[in-house]
């Protein structure tokens, strides 16, 4: 379980979400009274998790999912019927991202500014959640609470609602999108951790900080975008600096405490 602490913060985090949430579906909807365009509800919650095989999800109803780690693999993964279930809760709709990229930024503990690009057309799905999780502040104050940086598997988890692998903002998605068949990720990917199920994922995203391999086997990670600029200073200011307490894959906490102070985004013109 989450401290207290950090079960009122996140509860807080939600609350405060799903206020802004109403105000942006008040002004839609009086947008499209005004204009008299077409009428729809966008309800927006949100939540990444991290779960099953390399990069695991937990929900609030699964307070900590454990990871079976195998960070190696080729065989192309045969899609399941699964691979495109819509999930369960009111997921933001994948029209946000309108097919196009977008531009933006997230910073680290202040000082880490990392450029970043979302592909709403190879993701149009995960990149319209993130999109409204970047809008509407759900990663502010939020931490990167999972490192790993062995042998061919190197990635920065981040975005749970408690901070600390649990914790969503009320929904799960999928399908999974744009996935790499030989589950190699290249250094700088951003991609959608998730749990067992390929209509799992959440709030939870992870940085790729050097070339990883993920096994495949299990339908693979959704790639919604990469990092632009920043990479090495992530490195070379948290990642590099170890791990607290690895565990059985030699995943663990940051050596150095890292949270996601800010974060921007923009349709690019």
């Amino acid at each position: 379980m989450a401290p207290k602490n950090q079960s009122r913060e996140a509860r807080e985090r939600l609350r405060l979400y799903q206020a802004r949430q109403g105000l942006h579906e008040r002004q839609r909807r009086r947008r499209v009274r005004d204009d008299v365009v077409w009428a729809g509800a966008l309800v927006l919650v949100a939540a990444l998790a991290t779960g099953s095989q390399l990069v695991y999800a937990a929900t609030q109803d699964d307070d900590r999912a454990t990871a079976s780690a195998s960070a190696t693999g080729t065989a192309t993964p045969t899609p399941s019927p699964s691979a495109t279930a819509a999930g369960t809760g009111d997921v933001p709709s994948k029209d946000i991202a309108a097919g196009s990229t977008w531009t933006g930024s997230l910073t680290l503990n202040d000082d880490v500014r990392l450029g970043i690009e979302l592909n709403g057309a190879a993701a149009p799905q995960a990149t319209s959640v993130e999109i409204d999780l970047i809008r509407k502040r759900f990663y502010q104050g939020t931490t990167c609470h999972r490192l790993a940086d062995s042998d061919d598997f190197h990635f920065l988890q981040c975005g749970s609602a408690n901070g600390d692998g649990t914790g969503d903002a009320g929904f799960q998605y999928g399908p999974l999108e744009n996935v790499p068949e030989d589950g190699r990720y290249a250094a700088g990917t951003i991609a959608i951790a998730r749990g067992s199920s390929p209509a799992s994922q959440t709030t939870q995203f992870f940085i790729v900080t050097d070339d990883t391999t993920l096994d495949p086997s299990s339908g693979g990670y959704t790639v919604v975008g990469k990092v632009t600029s920043g990479l090495s200073d992530l490195v070379s200011q948290v990642t590099s600096k170890g791990i607290a307490d690895p565990g059985a894959d030699g995943s663990g906490k940051p050596e150095v405490p890292t949270e996601i102070t800010g974060a921007t985004i923009a349709r690019e013109k």
